[in-house]
This record gives C-alpha cells, sequence and structure tokens, in this order.
C-alpha cells in the first residue's frame, strides 16, 4: 500500500471515530435535554437526626417551587444548595443529578458540641461556635450548661455570638468541655454545669452532696487537678458529706465549705 494512500485511510477512520463519538454525545445531550426530574433522592452523610428527608422536601417545595417535571438540565443545583445551607442545622448541601432523572442531595448537618439552656430558650453550640436552635426531630446527647449563660441570643437566632467577649467566653466553654470529653474520669463524673449570676461556673458531680465552683473557663486543666486532690486527698480525710461546697478558683487554693 501506498503511503500517501496509507495516511488517507488513517486520516479518514480518524474522522469516522471523531464523528461517532459526537454522534454518540449529541445523542446523550438530547437524551438529558428530555429527561425530566421525577424526584428527590436525600442522602445523609452523617448520623444526626436534626432533618429528615421530608424536611428537605417540604424546604424545596416552598422556596425552590415545582421542580418534579422540570427538564433536568434547567433545575438550579446551585439554588438548592442555597435554601438548604441557609437551613440552622444544616452545615452543607451538595445537590447533583443523574441520568435515572432523579434531583440528588446530600446533606451535611452541624454536630453540636454543647448544649446552653437559658429561660425558656434552648440552643446547641457548635466545635466553631456557631449557635442553632434545639430541633425537633433529634435531641443530641452533649453536655448541658445552664443557668445565667452570658451569651446573647433570642428564640430562633443562628449564628454566631453578637459580641467578641461573648465570642471569647463560648470559645473557653467549648475547650473546657473537650477536654472533658477526652477524659474519661471527668465525661463520666460531672452530671451538670451552671452558670451562677456573675460568671462563675458550677460543676455537679454525679455522685457526692459537694458542689465545685470553678469561677471563669479558663486555666481549667488547674481546676481539674485541684478537684482530683480534693478527691484523692481531702476525701478520704474527711469523709463524704463533710463539705457542702468546693472552690477551685483561686489560683493555689482549695477552699471547702460545710
Amino acid at each position: 500500500m501506498k503511503k500517501g494512500l496509507k495516511i488517507v485511510i488513517i486520516v479518514s477512520a480518524a474522522c469516522l471515530l471523531g464523528l461517532a463519538i459526537l454522534a454518540i454525545f449529541g445523542m446523550n445531550g438530547e437524551r438529558k435535554r428530555q429527561l425530566t426530574c421525577g424526584g428527590v433522592n436525600v442522602v445523609f452523610a452523617d448520623g444526626y437526626n436534626f432533618v429528615t428527608s421530608e424536611d428537605i422536601e417540604g424546604y424545596l417545595s416552598q422556596e425552590y417551587g415545582a421542580y418534579i417535571g422540570q427538564r433536568l438540565d434547567s433545575v438550579d443545583l446551585a439554588k438548592v444548595e442555597r435554601i438548604l445551607d441557609n437551613k440552622s442545622a444544616i452545615l452543607k448541601t451538595e445537590a447533583y443529578t443523574t441520568p435515572d432523572g432523579m434531583l440528588n442531595v446530600k446533606v451535611f448537618q452541624r454536630e453540636p458540641v454543647i448544649r446552653f439552656q437559658k429561660g425558656g430558650n434552648g440552643f446547641y453550640a457548635d466545635e466553631k461556635g456557631f449557635l442553632f436552635p434545639l430541633q425537633s426531630n433529634y435531641t443530641s446527647q452533649v453536655p448541658i450548661i445552664d443557668g445565667d449563660v452570658p451569651l446573647t441570643f433570642e428564640s430562633g437566632y443562628k449564628g454566631e455570638p453578637v459580641t467578641q467577649k461573648e465570642k471569647d467566653w463560648l470559645r473557653d466553654i467549648i475547650s473546657l468541655t473537650n477536654y472533658m470529653k477526652n477524659s474519661k474520669t471527668w465525661s463520666e463524673n460531672i452530671s451538670q454545669i451552671s452558670v451562677r449570676p456573675g460568671g462563675d461556673l458550677v460543676m455537679i458531680p454525679r455522685q457526692g452532696k459537694e458542689t465545685f465552683i470553678f469561677g471563669h473557663p479558663d486555666g481549667f486543666e488547674e481546676k481539674f487537678s485541684k478537684m482530683e486532690k480534693y478527691y484523692t486527698t481531702i476525701l478520704p480525710e474527711k469523709g463524704e458529706g463533710y463539705y457542702s461546697t468546693v472552690n477551685l478558683k483561686y489560683n493555689g487554693q482549695i477552699i471547702c465549705r460545710k
């Protein structure tokens, strides 16, 4: 076979292959344009149940409008994500469509680390200090702090604390509860944390009649060390129930009162 003819055959074959590929893509594109959205498939990326699949469908029906029956390639995925990402218990979502005609939504929920109870208002805070309301569908088993909580929030509030002072306090509280969570001793033995007027934290153990005054949520490693000394040295000597309050908030001191 002559060299020129061979080149012509190769080029022709390549052109035919290219045309075939374009035809396939064209058919797929036309098929996609003809597809309509048949429904929504919700996938949760975590084990929380703050929102349900029915909630997601309800949010989209109310705020997006009619998406079922809409041409699949015209579904506004960015709008879907904006609507859902605005919900307080949702951290982020990923929306995409699939050739079976479904709108798919992957949901990442917020992970609470603390629950606050202040009067009639209850709120969660996540690791980054984002506050969001309690959810009727699900209650997360995290430390509860009640009393005179120095955070400003109204019913339904979501977002960061209002002032820098409040942000600093919340950051310290999150560090404190993380420390407790990572310590088997304190995570199991402290049943309640309350905030007194003036800001002192009071810790109530699961056993015994003592309450421990912690002061503000700083220097907590030393304060827990002093609490441990109370249990290992003072309590065995005086006996259970001898003291009612143990003040740990002053440097280098353990002040016990009957």
